[in-house]
Parts: structure tokens; sequence; C-alpha cells
């Protein structure tokens, strides 16, 4: 079933992409015609693979693993943040800290001297600090926040990168390129597909475009998400069948004797009849 139809690409403005002079050769495939000077996108190629970007992102959800939403474009920022929010992955919405993946325990130190800082804070510890100490260590904290706050849960690496416009993302695509970490993005006439995993074709300068791509994109991971949520309850609820379970009584070696000699009784008379016969054979 699809996740998103054509009528709501095209009433989201998903079609319109850059100026003829303005596209990369290597979207080609993608374009269906030019009007006015300007490339319109096949949205039929959109819709399929909107439809194979989300199963994709379902299944990465399901086996319980982060997705990275990168989108540093004014257009983007809010509705990034507001849909990753929604779903409880990470996301980068100002600028993208160089090395961020590639030097990713660096990050972790800064995430962390973030909730050191609170701690600090709460535990009363900067009490006896001046005022400008204290502002200095508040201004620190508020920057942190600002750059790192949306990423503060994550503790290990993405499993998959989700960017608006990979020509502003270009850092990020090449550090997870290099790491090998799966790259999902929107990708316009003006960009090269070369380095992503999973293109979708689609304008990434309208906030509606942006919008309805993103919407099918986080339901099919809410989605991977409650089936997981599914999926551990019935093991839970196995297991704790399985121990309410009575445990059948170890036998002892005794009973088990008893139990095996009338079934030697039976079958001894029977040897001892075929005894002669096979003698008689072998005669």
């Amino acid at each position: 079933m699809s996740r998103t139809n054509f009528d709501q690409l095209l009433e989201a403005g998903c079609h319109f992409g850059h100026l003829k002079r303005k596209w990369n050769p290597a979207m080609a495939p993608y374009i269906f015609m030019e009007r006015n000077g300007i490339h319109i996108i096949d949205l039929h190629k959109t819709v399929a693979k909107i439809d194979e970007a989300a199963e994709a992102l379902k299944q990465i959800a399901k086996s319980g693993k982060k997705i990275l939403f990168v989108a540093t474009k004014k257009q983007a920022k809010d509705i990034v943040a507001e849909k990753a929010t929604s779903i409880n992955m990470p996301y980068v919405i100002e600028r993208w800290p160089g090395g961020m993946l590639t030097n990713f325990p660096t990050i972790r130190k800064a995430v962390k001297k973030m909730a050191n800082i609170d701690k600090l804070m709460a535990d009363g510890t900067y009490s006896n600090l001046s005022k400008r100490e204290l502002l200095q260590i508040t201004r620190q904290r508020a920057k942190l926040e600002k750059n790192l706050g949306s990423i503060a849960d994550l503790t290990r690496l993405p499993s998959a990168l989700f960017v608006i416009d990979v020509m502003k993302e270009n850092i990020a695509v090449r550090e997870a390129n290099r790491l090998g970490i799966p790259v999902f993005a929107m990708v316009d006439t003006n960009s090269n597909p070369k380095d992503i995993d999973f293109v979708i074709p689609a304008n990434d300068d309208a906030k509606d475009s942006i919008e309805v791509v993103l919407t099918a994109c986080c339901n099919a991971i809410s989605e991977g998400l409650a089936e997981r949520k599914a999926e551990k309850a019935d093991e839970k609820a196995a297991a704790e069948q399985s121990e309410e379970a009575p445990e059948a009584p170890k036998r002892t070696r005794k009973a088990r004797k008893e139990e095996a000699a009338p079934v030697a009784e039976k079958t001894a008379p029977v040897a001892e009849e075929a005894a002669p016969a096979a003698e008689e054979a072998a005669e």
C-alpha cells in the first residue's frame, strides 16, 4: 500500500525542480520534463522512492536503532524538529558540528559536559561562584544546548541519516559515506544523487514539499516503533507464561529403573523365541 499519493505531492509542489541551467545531469532519470526553463520532477518515481525509503526506515526503527535527521536550512528547521521529536529521534537543525560522526567520542564529551553543568547547578556547587563566572557557565550551557541538545540521547552512532538538501549538508553526507552509514535524502534537480543510498527526488526548498515527504517517512518509523513495542510485549507475556507453568517433577534414577523393568520383562520372551529361529537360519 502506498504511503503517499501522487495528488498529495502535486499539491505540495514536490514536482518543481531548479532552473534548467542549474541542473545536475545525474538527476536526469528523475526529471519528467522542462517547463518555462524549470525542470519538472517525475512524481510517479517520487512516490515509488518514498515507499521504498519508508519501508527501509520502518525496519531500522523496528530493530530499535536510531535515525539522525539533518536539516540546517531555514525552511526545514521547524518541520524537522517537530517531526523528529514526535517519534523520539535525534536531529540537527543548527550548524552541523564537523566530525560529529567521524569524531563521535568528542561530541559525546561535549554532551556529557552539558549534563555535568546541569548536575552541578542542581546540587548547589555553583552557588558560591561570582555572578560573572555563573553567567559564563550559563552561556556555555545555552550554546551547548542549542547545538547539541537535540542529540543528547544519541549514545552511539546512528544507523541511518535522513537529510534535507544534500548540497547544503554535504559534510554530513560525506561523513556518513565514510563510515558506511546509509543516507536517505530529499534530492532536488541541482544535486548529485551519487552518494545517497535512498534518493527521494523532490523539491527540497518548499515547506509543504518537505512536510509531505517527512510525514510519510515519520509515519513509517512510527509504525516500526509500534511493531517493536508489540513484539516486546508478546515476548514478555510468553516469558511470564513459561515461568508460571508448573515444572514436571524430576524422576529419580530408581523410578526410571522401575519404569524400564516391565518393558524388559516383555521383550525377554520374544528374544528367547527368536533365538532358535536365528540358529536354524544360520545352519
